[in-house]
């Protein structure tokens, strides 16, 4: 999976996949080969932390 590299784009579209396919991010990065810390570096730059509880950036 190609990820955006517009961080908004970004957001939205692990949040999708979070809401719609994964049960984490731990299994969303697993299942396509993506560094969960390249994530969430990107999201959090712009203010976004992953909160477990809810499994989706907020």
């Amino acid at each position: 999976m190609t990820l955006p590299q517009d961080p908004f784009m970004l957001l939205s579209m692990i949040n999708m996949k979070l809401r719609d396919e994964y049960s984490s991010l731990d299994e969303l990065c697993s299942a396509n080969d993506l560094d969960k810390d390249t994530i969430i570096g990107a999201l959090n730059k712009v203010g976004f932390e992953y909160v477990p509880d809810i499994n989706q950036f907020r």
